[in-house]
């Protein structure tokens, strides 16, 4: 209670619920088309830096590790999955693909919804955040791409993250009709 506490009102974080991501995206859709999808991700990005103090806050108070460019890569994915999951946004677990992709699963993302009513991937607000997030633990510029999701009627939201090169080329066979394992060598 007293982290919930904490993360609230000392981070200026603010709590909003799952119906209301869901509408946020489908009326964004309808009024902007393709263009919500840049809106959506830059509103990511822009959560990033918060959600990043959040969860220095949170490993130091859960871990005692002091920031999260300190913590061990292996028990970055577990550390992700655990404040993820008390933050409301769903379970997320870890695993590395193929060389320079770290692959992050889902079967209860907040942004996605249960109702398939997506074409594509929809959860563009995490791509970004992710990306910020995870840049900012690396140290580095940091891609995401989401390659299933749950909102088009996956079993899951997959989410891809990488260097920007790498996942720019793995967008490049993506557009060109290749699946994502393929692309990554994951299936002859």
């Amino acid at each position: 209670m007293h982290s919930a506490a904490l993360t609230s009102t000392s981070l200026g974080t603010v709590t909003l619920g799952r119906r209301a991501l869901a509408q946020l995206r489908i009326s964004l859709e309808r009024t902007l088309g393709a263009g919500a999808a840049t809106v959506l991700q830059e509103t990511g990005f822009a959560a990033g830096e918060e959600t990043y103090t959040a969860f220095s806050v949170w490993l130091m108070e859960r871990t005692g590790v002091a920031a999260p460019g300190d913590l061990d890569a292996t028990h970055l994915g577990e550390s992700l999955d655990g404040f993820f999951k008390e933050t409301g946004w769903g379970n997320l677990t870890s695993q590395m693909l193929a060389d320079g992709v770290l692959a992050f699963d889902s079967t209860d993302w907040a942004e996605s919804t249960a109702e398939p009513s997506a074409l594509a991937p929809a959860c563009h607000m995490s791509c970004g955040l992710l990306a910020d997030l995870l840049g900012r633990v690396a140290g580095n510029v940091v891609a995401v791409m989401e390659v299933e999701c749950r909102s088009r009627g996956d079993v899951r939201c997959r989410f891809l993250a990488g260097s920007p090169d790498t996942l720019a080329a793995l967008y490049e066979r993506l557009a060109a009709g290749e699946s994502y394992q393929r692309a990554l060598g994951l299936e002859g």
